[in-house]
């Protein structure tokens, strides 16, 4: 019985795969159950929890080459399910009489107990047990990271096809925030990990490429997830705002005393000399440009862009404008004292008036067709600054910004030349040496202002603007007026019309 002709019928060891071929052994039994039904669960926990596969030790035998036929773990347990309920995962299951469609979780406890023998093979039995652990050990370590508890019974999910082995590797995994990069000349598994591009993340281990970030979003330091961008613009809560906004409103008020000394002194021949009228709308232009710096900060609005770049540079063509008809007029003056001259009858308030409405309506309509084909208008920059989004007041039309600053600088360039040709001008004709510096002033601010302000971004970019209007506008002030103020309120003395009129104007 137990060795007919001298050969084993039932045996408990490991025995060659080739008796497992009934047809040519229908009488041999083995007591042992099949290794093969071990492999899945190996195959499945390895893939579970991402294990590197060293490598593989097997006995140079037929056990040993023989090792991956064996029924698929998808397979077995759908055998079992259907067996169990009598159902069928198959389209056609309907048509079978009393069969229905076997549902995605079925719940064992439905299943009675004494069924299961005569279902489960051993194979099989050790393959639901083995599941089932795995299931519980996940499910344990599930809880405990969630700290929440999960009841419920064991239910039976349709299982994905298995696949290959897990690959091997020899280099350490890429953490998430690098992609892979297979090396030239050297296997798959063989590979460089490079951080992703900016812009670009990757959220898992081994990233085979790295996702671009929304645009309104950036990536992290570590390049592992996408943040939202900061908003910013130039505020008024921030140190830079603060001390922008304090200098404009120090020289408003600046302005606005002089102007008032100006106006009480009105009938002083300090104030008369060289067109007093034309003092005051410089003195006006200039706190209006003061106070205009005051549209470039805060967050931009349809009302702010529009006015910001059109009335900065109408503004400041209306004080270039006057102090060039005051240049002029400072060089007619002098050639009108000269015997014979006729240049007397341009003398005048029509000269100086005409001088300014002719220079700043160029401007005026320069701004006008700007506003009304392009006109400026709130826009957002996500590129410029990484992780920011800039809200900023976009021009429309670069070539129309670019247009009325350089007609500006025309104006400038013209009254600093005229200027300082008339600069040796004796005694009343002196200013011409203050509007000379004051221009200089004005000039070196706005040329060292375009490559400045093409460099910066965002709302640096607004706060060299802001600054410039200061700058200029205040070199303006100090170099034009402080003097005649000091003349007026401490050497009254001095501001006499023999004293003008045969001196030189030194303070």
């Amino acid at each position: 019985m137990l060795g007919t002709y001298k050969i084993p019928q039932v045996t408990y060891a490991f025995v060659s795969h080739v008796l497992n071929e009934k047809r040519q052994f229908p009488f041999f039994y083995r007591m042992v159950p099949k290794e093969e039904a071990l492999y899945p669960g190996i195959v499945k926990l390895l893939q579970h929890f991402r294990w590197t596969l060293i490598g593989l030790l097997a006995p140079d035998t037929d056990n040993g080459t023989n090792y991956g036929d064996f029924l698929p773990l998808l397979l077995a347990i759908n055998e079992f399910v259907e067996e169990g309920f009598n159902c069928s995962y198959l389209k056609h299951a309907l048509t079978v009489k009393g069969w229905t469609r076997c549902r995605e979780r079925d719940n064992l406890d439905l299943l009675p107990q004494d069924d299961w023998g005569g279902i489960l093979s051993l194979d099989n039995h050790r393959i639901y047990n083995t599941v089932q652990a795995v299931a519980h050990a996940l499910n344990a370590a599930d809880s405990s990271r969630s700290r929440q508890r999960v009841a419920g019974s064991l239910n039976i999910q349709k299982l994905q096809p298995w696949q290959t082995l897990p690959p091997s590797r020899c280099v350490e995994s890429c953490r998430p925030g690098f992609v892979k990069m297979v090396q030239e000349g050297k296997p798959l598994c063989c590979y460089d990990c490079i951080p992703c591009p900016e812009g670009t993340i990757s959220s898992q281990e081994d990233a085979e490429h790295c996702a671009k970030c929304p645009e309104n979003q950036h990536q992290n330091k570590d390049k592992d997830q996408c943040d939202p961008k900061v908003i910013t613009f130039l505020t008024y809560e921030e140190d830079m705002g603060i001390v922008l906004s304090s200098f404009a409103l120090f020289l408003s008020i600046t302005t606005s005393f002089v102007l008032g000394i100006f106006i009480t002194y009105k009938k002083t021949p300090i104030v008369k000399a060289n067109n007093r009228d034309l003092s005051y709308i410089l003195l006006f232009s200039l706190l209006l440009s003061f106070l205009s710096s005051f549209l470039f900060i805060g967050r931009p609005r349809k009302v702010t862009c529009l006015l910001q770049q059109s009335a900065f540079s109408i503004i400041f063509s209306l004080a270039v404008s006057s102090v060039l008809a005051k240049t002029i007029t400072v060089v007619l003056a002098f050639l009108a004292t000269k015997p014979g001259n006729k240049v007397r009858r341009w003398l005048g308030k029509c000269l100086a008036n005409s001088i300014v409405i002719s220079c700043s309506s160029v401007q005026v309509a320069i701004c006008s067709i700007w506003l009304g084909i392009f006109p400026p208008f709130p826009d957002s920059d996500m590129k410029s600054q990484p992780g920011q989004i800039i809200l900023q007041c976009n021009e429309g039309s670069a070539a129309m910004f670019y247009g009325a600053l350089g007609y500006m600088g025309f104006l400038s360039a013209i009254c600093f030349t005229v200027a300082f040709l008339a600069r040796k001008l004796p005694g009343s004709f002196n200013e011409a040496k203050l509007i000379t510096f004051s221009m200089l002033v004005f000039c070196s601010v706005w040329v060292s202002f375009v490559p400045t302000y093409l460099s910066t971004k965002g709302k640096y970019m607004v706060a060299v603007q802001v600054f410039s209007i200061l700058a200029s506008s205040a070199g303006l002030l100090g170099c034009l007026f402080l003097p005649k103020c000091y003349i007026i309120l401490l050497r009254s003395d001095l501001n006499t019309k023999a004293y003008i009129t045969t001196t030189k104007l030194e303070i």
